[in-house]
């Protein structure tokens, strides 16, 4: 997220990520067939991140009309749904924290998650105003 936004590190890093995205979402929706009765919800969740994985790195690839809008809310949506899983899944393990409610760590990656969504899509919709008036 941090690599400016131009062809070199940050493609490469896209790669990286939607090839590491593939591989965690074949994981989830093998796991989630396998321990149906306990991981069903992995099966939903790896399958929408992965739509917004891919949402976002197709909007990338084809740049279509409003690409970016795309490519932005894509990429950190499904970073919004990994970290949503990893939390979800590990909470009942760590002290302290596995007193409060599970519904409460659904719900705290979104929340924390998409303001920076809205306040990267605002920055980089800037940019483009301004890159589309001096053309």
């Amino acid at each position: 997220m941090s690599y400016k936004k131009k062809n070199g590190k940050h493609t490469i890093a896209g790669e990286i990520y939607h090839g590491s995205y593939v591989f965690v979402f074949i994981s989830a929706v093998v796991m989630s067939i396998i321990h149906w009765e306990d991981s069903a919800y992995l099966f939903y969740v790896g399958v929408f991140s992965y739509a917004l994985a891919l949402l976002g790195y197709l909007s990338a690839k084809f740049r279509w009309k409003n690409w970016l809008s795309s490519h932005i809310g894509g990429m950190l949506g499904s970073y919004i749904g990994i970290v949503t899983a990893t939390i979800v899944v590990n909470i009942p393990k760590i002290p302290v924290l596995n007193e409060f409610p599970v519904l409460f760590f659904w719900f705290l990656p979104t929340i924390v998650g998409t303001p920076f969504i809205f306040k990267v899509g605002e920055k980089y919709k800037v940019r483009q105003i301004k890159k589309t008036r001096t053309l």
